[in-house]
């Protein structure tokens, strides 16, 4: 009798083991798929059939080509081709350049970054860009020059 009490606990801790190390290793299962696919924990936004709108490509609103956000000028079509192949139309239109200044971004451009030879449709794109996307007042006044500097005595 007191043999068969025994080996009724061994067998509930034996099962009670086995539950327990079970759980440890899904637990662990589970942590190393969360390790490997961090993005399960991220829920998926909702999608809605209507969110996605195709814009015309040559769509021009309010002066603005809406696929690129050019503004809309002659030489628009020679832009988009020769500048939003290699990277987005923001990168041009967050910058301002004097005519002088843009012949210096694409020159290095085609020194650093395999810009090919824009022929003759060099003259166009920076007519375009010195024209639309020239330096703008920042409201700042100019640069103090030719200034006779003097030491303040104590």
């Amino acid at each position: 009798m007191e043999q068969q009490k025994f080996r009724k606990k061994v067998m509930r801790i034996y099962y009670a083991l086995s539950v327990f190390f079970g759980l440890l290793l899904l637990l662990s299962a589970g942590l190393v798929y969360i390790s490997v696919n961090p993005s399960v924990l991220i829920p998926s936004p909702k999608t809605n059939s209507n969110a996605y709108v195709d814009i015309d490509p040559n769509r021009i609103e309010n002066g603005i080509h809406l696929a690129t956000g050019f503004k809309d000028d002659d030489g628009l079509q020679v832009v988009i081709s020769q500048c939003t192949p290699c990277h987005s139309a923001k990168l041009v239109t967050q910058n301002r350049a004097t005519k002088e200044g843009w012949i210096s971004i694409i020159r290095w451009m085609q020194d650093t970054q395999k810009l090919w030879d824009l022929g003759a449709n060099e003259d166009i794109v920076v007519s375009y860009l010195a024209k639309n996307y020239a330096p703008e007042n920042t409201g700042r006044r100019a640069i103090l020059t030719d200034i006779e500097w003097y030491e303040l005595e104590n």
